[in-house]
């Protein structure tokens, strides 16, 4: 079973906006036990002096939902966010938060350039592996 994140690979929000990441797990007959999620290769945690971090997980019949929400997002809050459920492979998105309102994003062979106010910032996107014992 493979868990999925709604949206594109790379996602885009401004300074101040909600990250609103969803995980669709579609295993019918056993639903996981739980969802993980990690920003980077930190365990989200909801407890974090940071505050405004959420997470809602619904299981019907069509499968599980795990949806994050990330408020008031701050440039620390971009990197690599991965969900990991207790039975399927993990999903992940890159989320780049922009300070700015229009700034141009561009990819260009798995290396994203973000260009704003005239400055131009360079990150190597790469694949980070869990692993579980």
């Amino acid at each position: 079973a493979q868990a999925t994140i709604q949206g594109h690979t790379e996602q885009h929000v401004k300074a101040g906006s909600t990250i609103s990441l969803v995980c669709s797990v579609n295993v019918h007959s056993t639903p996981p036990g739980n969802v993980l999620w990690f920003q980077d290769t930190n365990k989200i945690d909801f407890d974090s002096p940071r505050g405004g971090i959420s997470l809602e997980t619904e299981k019907t019949e069509k499968g599980t939902t795990s949806k994050l929400l990330v408020t008031k997002a701050t440039l620390t809050d971009s990197g690599n966010y991965t969900c990991i459920p207790s039975n399927a492979s993990p999903a992940s998105v890159y989320v780049h938060v922009l300070n700015g309102e229009h700034p141009a994003a561009m990819q260009h062979g798995g290396v994203s350039s973000l260009v704003a106010w005239g400055v131009t910032v360079v990150m190597a996107t790469s694949l980070t592996t869990l692993r579980w014992l």
